[in-house]
């Protein structure tokens, strides 16, 4: 799984962190159940803030049905989100894989660099990309707003030049800030779609953002194109406008009626400015190398199944060797159970607060009501 919203679990309530999940598997199962087993690695975290969002919004909250057991889940049944929400981050999340893959077969990064791996995940992109489509006009959402920024997304990039950062990110803006409306639209809260459009333009920005700053370090070394080496942005600007857009998104957000906004204000509020944080805090804590350092990072308890292990600096995986990886770690409980996991691809710490700065245990800050 990807996305810039990784909640730590002492960030978020019991109840709070149990919604979350429900969120999350609800995506997962939707995935499956009207695109195949393939398509659930298509299963993010930004993405299911779209069903968050219709369930926060609707008089009588988001439908939930029992799960039986998962892998992901220590093997444990759960109550999972279902619904049109969970059809509209589905068709979302569908669209936002597409477009990774294919930025990752237009660089040429790792086993995508080879003709046959390129030629396979093109094809899986633009199935990906119309079962994106048939999910959205499923749930009344013209998807074409994101295909189109699809398709932008290369031009755009190949005419950057200096100052043009955010033209640069417009495509993801302008994708996600429809997305974010039509939740209103599900939910019935037709009022709300205009602010919840500026939600989504800001999300959009520093989801964008958030990733050029994690892939500067190893986009230098392997030549591959940045939106911040292409526009001339230092890391100072960049992080001067994610701050921006998070301010943005919070007062944005005090535009909008909630039936009970309480985990989206944990997500869009205290989670996106983690995730800024946690950004740039790896961007200026380069090692010799220039990787990222995970400090104090430990591997648990867990015997000789439990691999990888920790690297530092952290070992990066092609697309082929990280999905074996990330099938293993399925297997062997290691996303539910290990406290931190390697991240497949990435090899940095994922899922514990070993990759946030909470200071666990905490509480939410006091401007808001978070708690269950």
């Amino acid at each position: 799984m990807f996305g810039i919203i990784r909640p730590c679990r002492h960030r978020l309530s019991a109840a709070l962190r149990s919604s979350w999940w429900a969120h999350l598997c609800g995506l997962c199962y939707a995935l499956r159940d009207e695109h195949g087993q393939l398509a659930r690695v298509a299963t993010n975290y930004d993405g299911l803030i779209v069903s968050v969002l219709v369930d926060a919004q609707a008089p009588a909250g988001e439908q939930r049905r029992t799960a039986g057991p998962c892998p992901l889940r220590g093997m444990r049944t759960a109550s999972v989100s279902v619904g049109e929400g969970t059809r509209l981050a589905a068709a979302a999340s569908l669209v936002l894989a597409s477009a990774k893959v294919r930025d990752h077969v237009e660089d040429g990064d790792g086993a995508f660099g080879r003709p046959p791996v390129a030629g396979a995940a093109r094809l899986v992109a633009d199935r990906w990309a119309r079962q994106g489509g048939s999910s959205g006009r499923a749930v009344g959402f013209d998807t074409g707003v994101l295909l189109d920024a699809v398709r932008r997304q290369t031009s755009v990039e190949a005419s950057a030049g200096p100052g043009d950062l955010l033209r640069v990110t417009e495509p993801t803006e302008t994708a996600t800030a429809e997305a974010f409306a039509h939740t209103a639209v599900l939910a019935g809260r037709r009022e709300n779609a205009v602010a919840l459009r500026e939600v989504g333009r800001l999300f959009g920005r520093v989801v964008h953002l958030v990733d050029a700053v994690e892939d500067l370090g190893e986009d230098t070394r392997s030549g591959v194109w940045n939106p911040l080496t292409a526009t001339g942005t230092t890391l100072e600007r960049a992080r001067a406008l994610c701050d921006d857009a998070v301010l943005g998104v919070r007062l944005a957000l005090a535009d909008v009626t909630f039936q009970d906004g309480r985990l989206v204000h944990a997500l869009l509020v205290h989670e996106l400015e983690q995730a800024v944080v946690r950004a740039f805090a790896h961007g200026h804590d380069d090692g010799e190398d220039g990787e990222n350092r995970p400090h104090g990072v430990k591997d648990g308890q867990g015997g000789g199944l439990w691999l990888p292990r920790f690297r530092v600096p952290p070992r990066r995986r092609g697309v082929i060797p990280g999905c074996g990886i990330a099938i293993y770690q399925c297997c062997t409980c290691q996303y539910c159970c290990r406290d931190p996991f390697p991240g497949p691809w990435s090899g940095k710490p994922r899922g514990a607060c070993d990759d946030c700065d909470c200071g666990c245990p905490c509480e939410c800050c006091g401007c808001c009501d978070c708690s269950p």
